[in-house]
């Protein structure tokens, strides 16, 4: 480390930053109605996460989902362990993430809500890929996957998935959820 770094943190005591909503700046754990909100700012691609198998047939709405790696492809869903798809999901081990298009606000609206599950799949057309979870028929990109491990993070438990197999529209736009609304990129 630097000689002067070491000196300023070696004088310079640690202090708890003071929750001051007003200068933009605040601990996390201070407010965790602050935390919703500034996290509402990050825009994100709206999913439906959705599985089938022997726990039954299951989707929800979700932003939490990222790429981890392309060797092997590998991606992660984040899910709330109060979620009524999570008994599902955690017991199938089996789900695809799709990517909804800019006209799927109406599905992402119906996966989103508290419309029981019975109910979700009736709006748009579904078929199977390789693990027999939904994929959206039209959606920007489908990726079938088997869950390979569960971190427990809080509410939620982060899905590491490995990816076994791909499809993808050759058109659409995608659905982004910023500021708790849907928005058409």
């Amino acid at each position: 480390m630097h000689p002067r770094l070491t000196s300023l943190l070696e004088s310079a005591p640690m202090q708890k930053m003071p929750f001051v909503e007003n200068n933009g700046f605040a601990p996390a754990e201070d407010s965790r109605l602050l935390f919703r909100d500034a996290m509402a700012r990050l825009g994100a691609a709206v999913n439906i996460v959705t599985t089938d198998g022997p726990a039954g047939v299951a989707g929800f709405a979700a932003t939490a989902v990222c790429s981890v790696s392309d060797a092997p492809p590998t991606l992660l869903v984040c899910i709330n362990r109060s979620s009524s798809a999570y008994p599902a999901v955690s017991a199938n081990r089996v789900l695809c993430v799709n990517v909804l298009k800019s006209d799927h606000e109406d599905i992402g609206r119906l996966f989103g809500g508290k419309t029981p599950m019975s109910e979700r799949f009736k709006l748009g057309e579904w078929s199977l890929l390789e693990t027999g979870s939904p994929a959206l028929e039209n959606a920007v990109a489908s990726f079938d996957c088997k869950v390979g491990s569960i971190l427990e993070a809080g509410s939620h438990d982060i899905l590491i998935c490995k990816v076994t197999a791909v499809r993808k529209s050759s058109d659409g736009r995608g659905l982004v959820y910023v500021d708790r609304k849907y928005v058409h990129v």
